[in-house]
């Protein structure tokens, strides 16, 4: 299965934003892709975190799911839209009642037919603060608490379990465990890592997430300067089950492609049955 990881620098207009990610689609369905995965924060890089609010959606209704639905049934393409800011619902937890607004930053996924069959929104929530740069998504997001798979069969006939999760989720590799429990062939992992942090650790993430899971890895990112100051990392790749980087690019808009080897998975999991070696 041919899959790409769609590397943006997103802006502070949702709908230059969507255009932008509609002429990446359309170049990953011409080169023969079945699944586009796009970033984290593609639809919107604001210039304040309270931006989100502005341009949250109720699920199943609005202008950028209905982008997503749309692009998918037009190029017969699978799409999982990276994440986008979705309302919350009034009486879902004590804490939507008792923090202030929020809004969950979803991924979802999108069949040829334009159906969203998977909604998965982000459980762990980034903070960082090194005294230069400082982060914390949990003074405009809720966390959100089920993990979430999809199955997908391909134009080859087989049927792909697919595990969502969303940049700094990968620190946390019980949620990928759960996954690999679950059957997953392919885990992912749209981002928008910070420059200091991807330096250090998204590659060597990305890679310990599909080795100790034996499955095949698609993390696209945002990458590069954006109009808001904020620079990030970018390098959105795919690797497979034995940690080998298949296609990655550094920053700057882009589409990577690799083909997805089934056959390498099974290989793979046969020649080291590390999943069904597990004690904990």
């Amino acid at each position: 299965m041919k899959v790409a990881a769609i590397q943006m620098v997103s802006g502070t207009q949702v709908l230059g934003n969507l255009q932008r990610a509609q002429g990446l689609l359309e170049e990953a369905a011409s080169q023969g892709a079945e699944l586009a995965v796009l970033p984290e924060y593609f639809c919107l890089l604001g210039r304040r975190d309270t931006d989100k609010l502005a341009a949250q959606e109720p699920f199943g209704h609005g202008p950028i799911q209905q982008f997503l639905a749309d692009t998918a049934s037009r190029l017969k393409l699978w799409i999982v839209g990276g994440t986008m800011p979705i309302s919350t619902e009034a009486a879902e937890s004590v804490e939507a009642s008792t923090t202030g607004e929020r809004v969950l930053n979803t991924s979802l996924a999108f069949s040829p037919s334009g159906e969203c069959v998977a909604r998965y929104d982000k459980i762990h929530l980034f903070k960082f603060d090194n005294g230069r740069e400082r982060y914390d998504e949990s003074r405009i997001l809720r966390a959100g608490v089920k993990p979430a798979t999809f199955q997908l069969t391909s134009r080859d006939g087989h049927t792909w379990t697919v595990g969502m999760s969303v940049c700094y989720d990968m620190r946390f590799p019980e949620l990928y465990r759960l996954y690999a429990a679950q059957g997953a062939d392919l885990l992912l992992m749209p981002s928008a890592f910070t420059h200091t942090t991807g330096q250090a650790h998204w590659e060597l993430l990305l890679r310990a997430r599909a080795v100790e899971n034996l499955a095949f890895v698609a993390a696209p990112a945002q990458g590069g300067l954006h109009e808001n100051g904020r620079t990030t990392w970018g390098h959105s790749m795919l690797v497979d089950p034995w940690g080998h980087v298949l296609q990655q690019t550094p920053e700057g808009e882009s589409v990577v492609l690799a083909d997805l080897d089934i056959a390498a998975l099974h290989t793979a999991r046969t020649q080291l049955p590390a999943l069904r070696h597990r004690v904990f």
